[in-house]
């Protein structure tokens, strides 16, 4: 199936977070206190995609406070956190959303999105994955995790979707 053919049916965008909405690397201050970079761009991106009536959301094997807190404030409801089991939690997702595999999109970075990335419709890898994942996935970024690539994941879909130019209008 051709990638603009997988673009049209998509509903739901999930993502992993360290890696995909980070660049992977997680610091602690001297309280023990995880702090994450998050990029810009992808928050606008995320906006964009709800915007246009699009759900996000959010699946991580980890847990962190600040993933709590960047998804308030993007208006994130889907929001997994330690899903060890990450293909799991996303059949758990899909049927509670009453959606089919073929209308989610999901990103990922390392092998544990393996699994997520072989049952969905459109299944993302950014460009600093593992590459078993890019291997394994129908589009890989050309921006790396942490860095945008969200945004040009949503880019991607809503122009095929051929919906990007009049989301665009409503910022004039």
């Amino acid at each position: 199936m051709k990638l603009i053919d997988r673009c049209k049916t998509i509903e739901l965008v999930l993502s992993d977070v360290d890696g995909v909405l980070t660049d992977g690397g997680v610091i602690f201050d001297n309280q023990g206190i995880e702090l994450k970079r998050f990029h810009i761009r992808d928050g606008s991106g995320i906006k964009l995609w709800q915007r246009a009536g699009g759900r996000f959301g959010l699946i991580t094997s980890r847990t962190s406070h600040i993933v709590e807190v960047r998804a308030a404030e993007l208006g994130i409801e889907i929001v997994r956190q330690g899903a060890e089991r990450k293909l799991a939690t996303v059949r758990d997702v899909i049927y509670e959303l009453r959606l089919k595999p073929e209308q989610v999109c999901y990103v990922g970075d390392d092998l544990p999105d393996l699994p997520v990335a072989k049952h969905v419709g459109l299944a993302v890898a950014v460009a600093d994955a593992a590459g078993e994942l890019r291997d394994a996935v129908h589009y890989v970024t050309k921006t790396p995790g942490g860095q945008g690539a969200i945004r040009e994941t949503i880019e991607m879909i809503l122009k095929n979707q051929k919906r990007w130019e009049d989301l665009i209008l409503t910022y004039d």
